[in-house]
């Protein structure tokens, strides 16, 4: 590998956005870390594709909510590459349950507001500890636009929630060592995860969309590779919203809009 390249680690990067990020960074010149939990063909697959396309990347299995398999997995990237220049916690670590609050059980809540949030800090954690000796890096959580929005999973949109303050809290604690902390907060994008929900729902955020279509895991790739671009420097603690336009398109076109036209 060449020593020169920059070194991103990105959890959950077997699938989906996660995966499509891999591809989009390793175009862009890093050696990507591809970690994953449980899926190692897909891992493989991923790292097969971008070395077929002249990159470099490695798969590496931790469980991200286990403190001792994340210290292991930074200490082996460390070990390997003498660095971490980007960490991207993005893996979806518990499936948010969909049950009215009437039915919804603690446990299951609680369980999600959990993973979302152990997952990023044990990485956070033994992660920044490298950057603040080099005095640099970037860190970039993948959250979503449900953080803000009434109506849809109460335990994904606490979370996600949860995850953003707890961002902005790292990038001040970050701030003085050098590192740059962002979170990207993603609307609907067309994943495994979201590929059964409803043509309805399809239909309503595509007509809401700028570019009139879905987002779909490579759209959301860019959009990450771009905050982790040097010119992205100057901004730590934002949270950045990509949804295609959808919150303003949403209210723009609301029947109440009508009135101030």
């Amino acid at each position: 590998m060449n020593q020169s390249k920059r070194i991103a680690l990105i959890s959950g990067a077997g699938r989906n956005i996660g995966a499509a990020t891999a591809k989009e960074l390793a175009g862009r010149g890093y050696h990507v870390i591809v970690n994953y939990r449980s899926d190692a063909d897909a891992a493989a697959e991923v790292v097969t594709e971008i070395e077929s396309r002249g990159g470099t990347a490695e798969a590496a299995r931790a469980d991200v909510c286990d403190a001792d398999e994340v210290d292991a997995l930074v200490r082996r990237v460390r070990a390997d590459h003498g660095r971490i220049d980007l960490l991207i916690c993005n893996a979806n670590t518990v499936t948010p349950p969909f049950a009215s609050f009437a039915e919804l059980d603690w446990d299951a809540f609680a369980a999600k507001v959990n993973g979302e949030l152990a997952g990023s800090f044990f990485l956070t954690q033994h992660t920044l500890s490298i950057m603040r000796e080099q005095r640099s890096g970037k860190i970039i959580y993948i959250s979503s636009t449900a953080s803000d929005t009434i109506g849809m999973a109460l335990p994904h949109s606490v979370a996600k929630a949860a995850l953003n303050t707890f961002s902005r809290h790292i990038a001040g604690i970050a701030a003085e060592h050098g590192v740059i902390v962002n979170t990207v907060a993603f609307g609907a994008v067309h994943t495994d995860a979201t590929s059964e929900f409803s043509e309805n729902f399809w239909k309503y955020t595509t007509d809401r969309s700028v570019a009139a279509r879905r987002v779909e895991p490579a759209d959301a790739a860019r959009a990450v590779a771009l905050v982790a671009d040097d010119g992205f420097g100057f901004t730590s603690g934002q949270v950045i919203r990509v949804d295609g336009g959808f919150e303003v398109l949403d209210q723009q076109l609301h029947p109440l809009t009508e009135s101030f036209r």
